[in-house]
């Protein structure tokens, strides 16, 4: 899908990247699509400038990038691999390389709440401190961590020590990037 041209069909709320900024962009807006990467879609203005736009706003864009159904799950099956399975659907929108194998996720820990269900609390960090997409990479992982059956509560902390270098990447990211 990178670089296929799509005009917006209605208007759509977006996140301009880096900065994190929110816009509106205009029905009928020509943008190319860079990556549609767990669900969320980066697309490029004419004028080079970057955006988010968020999956549930993706059929926007045109049917195929409508947000797919998901199969109903029983929520007393709980298992904590699911988490992980959702945090790797997380994806820095510059970088096409999820947070798992970026080596932003410093611990993810499942706990059983007393009233049934499970409270998630994870420590992540970025890239750069600085990063104006950290709010939006912190919803992300509250929502589809969120997601998971028998998970009640879902809490992140943006975390600044250790700080984060290319050495807590996988081999896996560090392939995908061309770096090995």
């Amino acid at each position: 899908m990178r670089g296929v041209t799509a005009m917006l069909e209605r208007e759509v709320p977006a996140t301009i990247i880096p900065s994190g900024d929110k816009v509106m962009l205009p029905e009928g807006s020509e943008l190319r699509v860079m990556q549609t990467l767990g669900g969320n879609i980066t697309v490029q203005d004419p004028y080079g400038q970057l955006f988010r736009i968020d999956e549930k706003d993706g059929a926007a864009l045109g049917e195929e990038y409508a947000p797919k159904e998901k199969a109903a799950s029983d929520p007393s099956e709980f298992h904590e691999e699911q988490v992980w399975e959702q945090l790797r659907t997380v994806y820095d929108p510059e970088i096409p390389v999820n947070i798992v194998e970026l080596g932003l996720v410093y611990a993810c820990k499942a706990e059983p709440l007393p009233e049934g269900g499970h409270k998630v609390e994870i420590q992540m960090t970025l890239t750069a401190p600085g990063c104006g997409m950290g709010p939006v990479l912190v919803e992300d992982v509250k929502t589809k961590v969120g997601s998971v059956p028998g998970v009640k509560e879902a809490a992140v902390e943006l975390v600044w020590e250790p700080a984060w270098d290319q050495s807590r990447m996988t081999d896996v990211a560090k392939l995908q990037l061309g770096w090995m």
